[in-house]
């Protein structure tokens, strides 16, 4: 089954004309980090009911089991628990991979995480973290990932999913500087590994509605929606959708790029409200 979501009158997403080939991929092995849960989970859906064997990979294996027990309803399903900040962790993921007898075709760096804070409020401790999960973590899944299949392979795909930006990233300033660093490590890439036949690129989604918007406080997202010019949240499908788009044929002429998935947020809307300048 291939789907295509379009939303409804009453704000939810309706099942609509197929787009995509049900076995488009066919024949390829996606691995997706963050896969147990949000828009991670609805990428493997996507692959999985598009034709891939999918492994999915998180740190939490209870969550993980039961997203993965929900996906292999919908094909060749199998996970991994995965720190991607620990380069040994990977190297053994590698290792099972290759010890099941498959080879990586797309790789989709969508673990990362961060939290709202002002910029001077940010620990050291708050910086490092974020910065190493979604900066390092996805620099060291992308390198094994390459080393390890796409180079040898002499063809592979990697597809990160950011964040929205365009205009910096007030009120998170750390996942803000992150995500940059993913952006132009994409476009680097993209130019020193294209003789290994590998693209990469990037989606960044705005107010996606999953589950992680629940650690927000509720002050951050309120009236988030009218800040929208599509005036809605988008859903974890509709990056998947994209997901599939940039990897497939359809797309081979393109690397380097980033696309947003925001309803036009980057060109508008915004959370962060500057406030009036102190008197000193």
């Amino acid at each position: 089954m291939s789907y295509l979501y379009e939303h409804n009158s009453i704000g939810h997403m309706a099942q609509s004309t197929a787009v995509f080939s049900p076995q488009l991929f066919a024949g390829h092995t996606v691995f997706v980090s963050g896969g147990g849960s949000g828009i991670g989970k609805a990428i493997a859906r996507a692959f999985l009911a598009t034709g891939a064997r999918v492994w999915i990979a998180s740190r939490k294996e209870e969550r993980l089991k039961e997203a993965w027990q929900e996906l292999a309803a919908y094909g060749e399903c199998h996970y991994a628990v995965l720190d991607i900040r620990d380069t040994e962790a990977i190297d053994h993921v590698v290792q099972q991979i290759r010890d099941k007898g498959h080879n990586i075709d797309i790789l989709i760096n969508n673990a990362g995480g961060q939290f709202p804070s002002p910029a001077e409020d940010i620990s050291a401790n708050g910086w490092h973290a974020v910065i190493n999960n979604n900066l390092n973590g996805t620099w060291f899944m992308t390198k094994a990932f390459a080393s390890n299949f796409f180079m040898q392979q002499h063809q592979g795909i990697v597809i990160s999913i950011i964040a929205n930006i365009y205009r910096g990233f007030p009120g998170m300033a750390h996942t803000g500087a992150a995500r940059a660093g993913v952006e132009n490590l994409t476009k680097s890439l993209s130019v020193e590994w294209a003789p290994y036949n590998i693209r990469l690129n990037a989606l960044a989604p705005g107010i996606i509605r999953t589950e992680a918007l629940d650690q927000y406080p509720s002050d951050f997202l309120k009236d988030i929606e009218t800040k929208i010019p599509l005036k809605r949240m988008g859903t974890p499908e509709e990056v998947a959708h994209w997901c599939l788009f940039m990897a497939c044929p359809a797309t081979a002429y393109t690397t380097g790029e980033t696309v947003y998935i925001d309803g036009g947020m980057r060109l508008w809307g915004g959370i962060w409200e500057v406030p009036d300048k102190e008197q000193g």
